[in-house]
């Protein structure tokens, strides 16, 4: 077990570190910023008079992302469900209204076709996460995106030497609802409350502490607004605020 230190707070007894993805490790902001204008784009083009409302459910307003909106912290589902609300509101039928969202959804991914293309890593992450992989530490990703985008932004930064699990949200609740953040100690047979969670929104302060987890971190680069975060154990503004202590 080790001690990890975040800015001014250590955590002690630490076996295992679980990441956030996008906005933590991954800079996402742009991507997911045009992918949630071409979603409302496709479905506008086939329910005219949408896009708008639309636009505002995924938490875009003109060129802005809400770091704590639908399409920053929701599941793909939950992004289809409340985008096929919007279709139903103009009398379609909620099968019909679903089946034109995915249909949508699977158009906007062929024009950007691979996510992890164009949501590099950031600078100074996979120094971080190669040095508490050689501390001894078993390290993780949960995230709100699918398991397979998970997969695929793991493989293409060459961080399969370092992360033990790679994790999505394919089914089920999304975050705060800490079944993902269990799976990922499950699969790396430890114990919540020997994990430190590392990430962007209020919603991974919330999941780890209902997980019980040994303290929740959060990181205030990328796009996310500080008054949000105030109920974590402790902020940070760099991977180099993190520090492991023997």
């Amino acid at each position: 077990m080790v001690t990890i230190q975040c800015g001014n707070v250590q955590f002690p007894s630490i076996e295992a570190v679980l990441f956030d993805k996008d906005g933590t490790l991954a800079d996402s902001h742009a991507f997911l910023r045009s992918l949630g204008q071409k979603r409302s784009r496709v479905i506008d083009a086939r329910i005219p008079g949408v896009q708008e409302p639309l636009l505002m459910a995924f938490g875009l307003d003109g060129d802005r992302l809400n770091p704590a909106g639908l399409l920053a912290v929701g599941t793909r589902l939950e992004n289809e469900i409340a985008a096929a609300a919007y279709v139903a509101e103009t009398g379609r039928d909620w099968i019909e209204a679903m089946t034109l969202v995915r249909s949508a959804f699977v158009e906007a991914d062929r024009v950007f076709q691979r996510k992890a293309d164009n949501t590099p890593l950031f600078a100074g992450a996979g120094d971080v996460l190669q040095a508490l992989s050689i501390a001894g530490l078993k390290v993780g990703i949960v995230s709100a995106d699918t398991t397979e985008n998970v997969s695929d932004f793991v493989a293409r930064y060459e961080l399969k030497a370092w992360i033990q699990v790679a994790l999505g949200i394919d089914q089920g609740p999304g975050k705060p609802d800490p079944t993902v953040f269990y799976q990922a100690c499950a699969a790396l047979n430890v114990p919540p409350e020997r994990v430190l969670s590392i990430g962007d929104s209020a919603a991974d302060i919330e999941m780890a502490k209902a997980a019980n987890a040994a303290g929740c971190v959060a990181v205030t680069w990328g796009w996310t607004q500080r008054e949000r975060l105030r109920q974590a154990d402790v902020s940070i503004a760099s991977f180099l605020d993190i520090q492991i202590l023997k």
